[in-house]
């Protein structure tokens, strides 16, 4: 476990459904305790990044809408409305325990494109050197992979890439599912959750399957994905329930919580 206690850089990937409640506003009491948690391991001495979905799932709330748009445009726009809304809440909690954060937005363009992809490695890198921690969204206002299906174009792969961009040392996965399961938990009672995945083979990626919920586009498929191209450069993967912020202490004390994918 020494890979995951002596983690330094850490890119922390938190869901729409971690973050709000199932009408879609924000889970204030979670978002709260998240930050506390971020902010004390930043203090500790390591650097954190936080990946953050909810956008859409935070503007639909704030807008009183029961069900999420159909139309791309619609959901361009819910999102502009829930990333304003989503930044200032992050804002908020993460100054009352004296830390500053940077909104960064990213467009699957500017990850394939070698100069602005220097240059976003160069943003993350002055970030972290002067002791700011990123909060990263994809930029659905310009960016529509995710809203029409096609591929970043999740935030789980998201999280992977920015894991890859900012050499981190650590992904963390936080879902509304403790790890990855031998069988469907919610549909078999006996399903054992499996604590290490030295490999992911398409044994494991079968394992893995369905969407997300209704206010998300990610399951656990895509974290098992996220967690591969992780795993591709080096990077090992912690796919943990986010419902109890507070559990990532017991992780990086050298509990086993979660499901760690690549310690091979």
């Amino acid at each position: 476990m020494s890979h995951i206690t002596q983690a330094k850089r850490i890119v922390v990937k938190v869901g729409t459904s971690t973050l709000t409640y199932e009408n879609g506003k924000p889970n204030l009491r979670r978002i709260e305790a998240l930050c506390k948690v971020l902010s004390d391991l930043q203090n500790s001495g390591r650097e954190v990044v936080l990946v953050t979905s909810g956008a859409i799932g935070v503007g639909m709330g704030k807008l009183g809408l029961r069900e999420r748009p159909a139309e791309t445009e619609r959901k361009q726009a819910v999102a502009a409305v829930g990333q304003c809304e989503l930044m200032f809440i992050y804002d908020k909690f993460f100054d009352e325990y004296n830390q500053n954060v940077a909104q960064v937005l990213l467009s699957s363009d500017v990850l394939n494109n070698q100069a602005t992809r220097k240059n976003v490695e160069n943003t993350f890198r002055e970030l972290l050197e002067m002791g700011i921690i990123p909060v990263v969204n994809e930029n659905d206002t310009v960016a529509v992979d995710e809203l029409v299906g096609a591929k970043i174009g999740d935030n789980d792969t998201l999280s992977a890439v920015v894991a890859i961009l900012t050499s981190a040392d650590l992904l963390v996965i936080l879902t509304d599912i403790d790890g990855l399961y031998d069988a469907n938990p919610k549909a078999n009672a006996d399903a054992r959750r499996i604590p290490y995945v030295a490999e992911i083979t398409p044994e494991v990626r079968a394992l893995a399957g369905g969407a997300g919920t209704s206010r998300g586009t990610g399951g656990m498929f895509t974290k098992v994905s996220a967690a591969a191209m992780a795993n591709e450069k080096g990077i090992p993967c912690c796919v943990m329930s986010g419902a109890t912020p507070a559990n990532l202490y017991r992780l990086f004390d050298g509990e086993q919580i979660g499901t760690i994918f690549g310690t091979k």
